[in-house]
């Protein structure tokens, strides 16, 4: 288990982990590609980013989208989590759902062996998953160490009666970590609203390209995202959410 009042900060660079550092994270939990909810990063920036210091937690997604994946796709994760070790990251984060909206047990079983012991963390598939109270007793029953969660609602302030549940359900056998919407000026409510002692955000603010020369309306990606702007932690919002949560004590 965590120690107490945790912050977690989700990046997916080496300039907003080090951002996440200066300004007091606890831990990160490294990915690629957050606009799109974050998918398994590369070895490269794992090993920069355990180089900084504190644990790295790695999040385990092949794409973008639901979480009921094929088998080709399982491979494919069940592959990054047996290198991840050898990366120095301390632990995994990954979550899979079958059809009818359960936990794809079995495949999590699998991932549980293929981290080798890493901190294990069920990421937001618990969010979009048919019952959550059956899906907290099988997490801590294939030996899961934390559970993200919003409480099944688009942010973790309009989830937080269900995290609260979840937190007195759980009674110490698995920590509940509040996620999405997390920022220092709300992380002190949640606390008094869901009692969880982990918290996590992304902190992240805009930041604008260096390009000069700029070619408008050739979108590379998403059409209605910007390829000028780049989203980076904001240091100043880690070390404000860390006061914030300090205080709530």
């Amino acid at each position: 288990m965590e120690s107490m009042h945790l912050i977690e900060v989700c990046v997916d660079s080496m300039e907003s982990a080090r951002a996440a550092v200066r300004g007091g994270a606890d831990r990160l939990e490294l990915c690629a590609n957050l606009i799109i909810g974050g998918t398994t990063p590369s070895p490269y920036l794992i090993r920069e980013a355990v180089g900084l210091g504190i644990p790295v937690n790695v999040l385990i997604r092949p794409r973008f989208g639901d979480f009921c994946f094929t088998e080709d796709e399982k491979r494919e994760q069940l592959q990054s989590l047996a290198q991840l070790k050898a990366l120095g990251a301390s632990g995994a984060v990954v979550g899979a759902l079958l059809p009818d909206g359960a936990l794809d047990v079995e495949f999590l079983r699998a991932c549980r062996a293929a981290a080798d012991g890493l901190h294990l963390t069920m990421h937001r598939a618990f969010d979009v998953c048919v019952d959550a109270e059956k899906a907290l007793e099988q997490a801590i029953a294939l030996g899961f160490d934390t559970i993200l969660t919003s409480g099944q609602r688009a942010t973790a302030a309009e989830g937080a009666e269900l995290i609260a549940q979840m937190v007195k359900l759980a009674d110490g056998r698995i920590t509940i970590m509040p996620g999405s919407g997390v920022k220092s000026t709300n992380i002190a409510a949640l606390r008094e609203r869901t009692n969880a002692n982990a918290y996590h955000l992304s902190a992240k603010g805009t930041v604008q390209s260096a390009m000069q020369f700029r070619r408008e309306g050739v979108p590379m990606g998403l059409p209605m995202m910007s390829e000028f702007e780049l989203f980076r932690t904001d240091e100043n919002e880690v070390r404000a959410a860390r006061k914030a949560l300090e205080k709530a004590r």
